[in-house]
């Protein structure tokens, strides 16, 4: 990981402003989401993709039934 050297507290409801040429550079606009991961101490946000339940591909999502499929594996299943 790379240090950006910018440093937030955390207010009284838990939340953090991400500064705004932090938003710009990595492309992340308001109301986006951002997935949550932790590793150790650490903790690492991700802007959220959908990606496919079987194969994690982010290309060509289709929702069924709440759940992400891609084209190659919706494909996949009709042939089945």
């Amino acid at each position: 990981m790379k240090s950006t050297g910018i440093v937030r507290r955390v207010d009284e409801l838990g939340r953090i402003v991400l500064p705004i040429e932090l938003r710009r550079t990595l492309n992340i606009a308001e109301k986006d989401s951002l997935e949550i991961y932790v590793d150790g101490s650490s903790i690492m946000l991700k802007k959220y993709q959908p990606a496919c339940i079987f194969c994690d591909s982010a290309k060509e999502i289709s929702t069924f039934k709440g759940k992400n499929i891609c084209s190659v594996c919706l494909k996949e299943l009709l042939h089945k």
